[in-house]
């Protein structure tokens, strides 16, 4: 069997974890980010509950910003340090996408456990039901975020305003799965039984195995373009 293609995917990822742990820019900028916003939070509730809409709802809006200030430089960073000629002459196309891919996800996954931990530890008045529900939505939603994402970070990395095209080309691609992941959180804090979520967990899956399949074979055209 030939593993070098995993290598190649397992050296891009190697890469990018050893970048952040030396720069730690992701993860310092969202931990401020959700410390800042859940703060907010508990300021404007004034000690009122929060219903699990709304909850289901503050949930998502951190985890959508902290992916748009932590994911978005992917590739970003590549042009900023001119790494993505050596890059493109060290390794495929493929290795690339999914070696960042896979480091996209581990990243998104922590930086939201972190988010929803420090949310259900400052606002109190929100109780967590249906654990197996809310667990599996945030693993999917993370995925999802994570995989539509890369594809956009590779394709504003060259752009002039990048920071500012980040956020406005993820929202309408992500929206589908905002709109899944806040239902079926929202089922998780109030109580609904854990087959009512299936329904949604089979299209936020569908959602992931989609954005990453088309992400895949448009990154190439991207990438050497």
């Amino acid at each position: 069997m030939n593993f070098k293609p995993l290598f190649r995917v397992f050296s891009v990822f190697q890469k990018e974890l050893n970048s952040e742990l030396r720069n730690r820019y992701s993860i310092s900028a969202v931990v401020l980010f959700i410390i800042t916003t859940i703060t907010i939070v508990l300021f404007a509730s004034a000690g009122e509950d929060i219903t699990p809409g709304m909850a289901a709802g503050l949930i998502w809006i951190i985890m959508f910003f902290s992916a748009m200030t932590g994911l978005g430089r992917s590739f970003v960073s590549e042009e900023e340090r001119g790494t993505s000629l050596y890059l493109k002459l060290s390794t495929t196309s493929g290795a690339i996408f999914f070696g960042k891919l896979i480091f996209n996800i581990v990243l998104s996954i922590s930086l939201n456990t972190i988010a929803v931990l420090l949310f259900f530890l400052f606002i109190d008045s929100v109780i967590l039901r249906v654990f197996e529900t809310f667990l599996i939505t945030h693993i999917l939603g993370s995925i999802g975020i994570a995989g539509a994402s890369t594809i956009i970070s590779a394709i504003i990395a060259r752009a002039n305003t990048k920071g500012a095209l980040f956020p406005v080309l993820s929202f309408p691609i992500i929206l589908p799965l905002l709109m899944f992941g806040i239902e079926t959180t929202m089922f998780s804090l109030d109580g609904t039984p854990f087959d009512s979520a299936l329904n949604n967990f089979g299209m936020m899956f569908s959602y992931c195995g989609l954005i990453i399949t088309l992400s895949y074979f448009l990154f190439d055209f991207v990438w050497k373009e």
